[in-house]
């Protein structure tokens, strides 16, 4: 019988070194964390509290009571329902509009060999440098002056209308899509490309058949960006539109503001509910964005 000695033990792994600046990047981080997240905890805190209870011991004291009762005056008294409905009204056609027109142009840059392509996408990737405050009132007069049929709009031209609001929506987000989703074009494999025309493929099957499948991912980076851009926009529809029943839900908080007092608690669940679908948004569609965010940033 013979006697075979246990396996020896593996070595432990060596202990990482602690890197002053690695310490030093993790607190700045944190503290940028906590500086996005404490007005927001800040606006939560105020809505579940009475104003005269914070009126009184301010709004950093410890709670006497909590509700939520803010949260249904708040939906009610604001509407809320109804610009929700306006503003999907608004961002749907917006979002998808942008995402088509920007994924064709992307395409003819990246796959088409087209003359000046690329002085075709620093153009677009320049008109994102315009502020957009610049453009208020030649864009006011030009809405006033384009005509549209009644069915369309009740001002018959595209000043007050929502056709009017998604146009320039789709203006001005078009050249930000346009360049992310070229670069993301460029880092599919030419190859692929290559054997379709092979086989026969046209430019149309190319593109629905071949290349937009494989931009699933930056497809629902854009659209979830693109969403909440839209969603919080607030300056075009206040200069282009004027009829109060047809604003998006950012103005809806103006509902809750009194012509001599405002209930500063309730403006806070207001402004909590006008934020939520934007959340539900992100937490749906994160995993796709950041992975479009990330594929490709390693490929040279």
């Amino acid at each position: 019988m013979t006697l075979t000695a246990p396996p020896a033990a593996p070595p432990a792994p060596p202990r990482r070194r602690v890197r002053p600046l690695r310490v030093l990047l993790h607190v700045f981080l944190g503290l940028v964390a906590l500086g996005w997240l404490l007005p927001l905890a800040l606006s939560v805190y105020a809505s579940l509290r009475p104003y005269d209870e914070t009126a009184r011991l301010g709004y950093f004291s410890l709670p006497e009571q909590l509700t939520f009762g803010y949260y249904e005056q708040a939906w009610t008294q604001a509407e809320l329902p109804r610009y929700y409905l306006n503003t999907l009204i608004i961002v749907i056609p917006g979002v998808l509009v942008t995402l088509l027109l920007a994924s064709f142009t992307a395409f003819a840059i990246a796959r088409l060999r087209i003359p000046g392509r690329r002085t075709l996408l620093i153009v677009f990737t320049a008109g994102n440098l315009l502020p957009p405050q610049v453009l208020i009132t030649p864009l006011y007069t030009l809405y006033t002056m384009v005509p549209l049929p009644a069915w369309l709009s009740d001002s018959q031209s595209l000043y007050d209308s929502y056709v009017g609001l998604i146009l320039v929506h789709v203006a001005f987000q078009f050249g930000f899509c346009v360049f992310v989703m070229a670069n993301f074009m460029r880092t599919i494999p030419e190859e692929i490309n290559e054997a379709a025309l092979v086989d026969g493929a046209g430019v149309w099957k190319r593109y629905w058949r071949l290349t937009l499948p494989l931009c699933r991912p930056v497809l629902a980076a854009l659209g979830t960006l693109q969403f909440t851009w839209m969603y919080n926009d607030f300056l075009w529809a206040l200069v282009l539109m004027s009829s109060g029943d047809k604003l998006p839900v950012t103005s809806a908080l103006n509902n809750l503001r009194g012509q001599f007092f405002t209930d500063y608690n309730l403006l806070a669940a207001g402004s909590m509910l006008v934020a939520l679908p934007t959340l539900i948004v992100f937490q749906l569609l994160h995993k796709q964005f950041v992975a479009g965010l990330t594929l490709g940033s390693t490929k040279g």
